[in-house]
């Protein structure tokens, strides 16, 4: 089971521990250089630009591109996770600029996450349509396809239409991957149809949602290589539960899961590498010696 991590300190909702309050940004550089050197496949970051106050998901975010810029000059092998990004935000050729050239500049290591939306007063403070988001958000993921990885770019669809447009420098994998976000079998079909993997809510340690995502996968036709981005809604402890550990990784794969995004018990920073350490021992990933 390939392995990223849900990232401390770049979002912050109700019960975070302190120290990622008070985070530094060299904290947050030693953090992504830990993981990066683990042998953790991504890390994440969130994509909201200002919220109400007071809102259960939180109200720190710093912003992706930004932040993931600055760490692919100190880090060699991580991938960056925007989990994910708000499609309907942004033209599709914005993207295509904006996180190619971040592709170009790490050596390609850009996976792309992207969901509808649903905070009407976001959309509203930045004046974009929000009842056919739906629709628009289709089309730009068809429109975002045929920018990227190239430098001549040519897509006509419902919404975007560009002709013969130059996008340099560009992302430099080929076919970069994009994982769909949102917990419904219209996200499923969405990122089954016209993306790489799919990114469905966190599903508890047990329990019903693990039968229900299976059935949901079930239903569909999946291309060849096809990923599910699946991750507990609580925290693993490696250090002090590795049984435990090793038994969700089973049934996340049992239930079609093919990365696993990690979230770890911690008080401190500390503690929260050396958690990190040893999940990375416990389940054997390349670690930089």
């Amino acid at each position: 089971m390939r392995t990223g991590i849900s990232s401390p300190i770049l979002a912050l909702s109700g019960g975070r521990p302190q120290w990622e309050h008070d985070a530094t940004v060299a904290d947050i550089v030693k953090v992504f250089g830990t993981a990066d050197k683990l042998g953790y496949e991504f890390m994440t970051a969130p994509d909201h630009i200002a919220v109400p106050p007071g809102i259960e998901r939180g109200e720190r975010f710093y912003d992706a591109l930004a932040t993931f810029s600055y760490l692919a000059s100190v880090t060699e092998r991580i991938r960056f996770l925007p989990y994910v990004l708000v499609i309907g935000f942004s033209h599709p050729l914005e993207y295509a600029k904006r996180w190619g050239t971040l592709d170009h500049l790490s050596g390609g290591r850009v996976t792309l996450g992207f969901g509808v939306g649903n905070l009407r007063e976001e959309f509203d403070m930045l004046g974009v349509p929000f009842d056919d988001r739906g629709a628009r958000a289709d089309d730009a993921l068809k429109a975002l396809r045929a920018g990227l990885g190239k430098r001549e770019v040519t897509y006509r669809g419902e919404y975007f239409r560009f002709e013969n447009m130059v996008v340099d420098p560009h992302a430099v994998q080929e076919h970069l991957p994009i994982w769909i976000g949102g917990h419904s079998k219209r996200a499923l079909r969405r990122a089954v149809t016209l993306a790489d993997g799919w990114c469905p809510a966190p599903v508890s340690f047990r329990g019903p949602d693990w039968a229900k995502l299976k059935a949901m996968l079930d239903e569909v036709d999946k291309p060849d290589g096809f990923d599910v981005l699946v991750g507990p809604i609580g925290a693993l402890d490696p250090i002090g539960n590795p049984g435990e550990v090793q038994e969700v990784l089973g049934t996340a794969a049992e239930h079609g899961g093919t990365v696993f995004r990690l979230n770890v018990r911690h008080s401190s920073m500390e503690e929260y590498l050396d958690q990190l350490t040893a999940y990375a021992e416990l389940v054997g990933l390349d670690i930089q010696r």
